[in-house]
């Protein structure tokens, strides 16, 4: 009797080891995958930035015009001058 309890609780603690193993391994494959994500995110903005930064080169020195949407004019208070007094 006492053989079968000693037998059981080893095996009890060799399930929890067992188990902590097993959580130690998947927290550090997600951590893994976290860290990768990250990486190709970084990467895409940097290559987003490089991007502008080629087009602003390509540009530079070149004049551009642009019209002011009315509707965005209205609602911000747009004035193109103002009396002074």
């Amino acid at each position: 009797m006492i053989l079968l309890s000693v037998t059981g609780l080893f095996r009890t603690i060799l399930i929890i080891i067992g188990i902590m193993v097993l959580l130690r391994v998947i927290g550090k494959m997600m951590i893994a995958k976290r860290n990768l994500d990250e990486e190709k995110d970084l990467l895409r903005k940097q290559r987003e930035s490089e991007k502008m930064v080629s087009e602003s080169k390509q540009n530079f020195g070149k004049t551009t015009i642009s019209k002011i949407d009315k509707r965005i004019a209205d609602e911000g208070g747009y004035v193109d001058f103002e009396e002074v007094k």
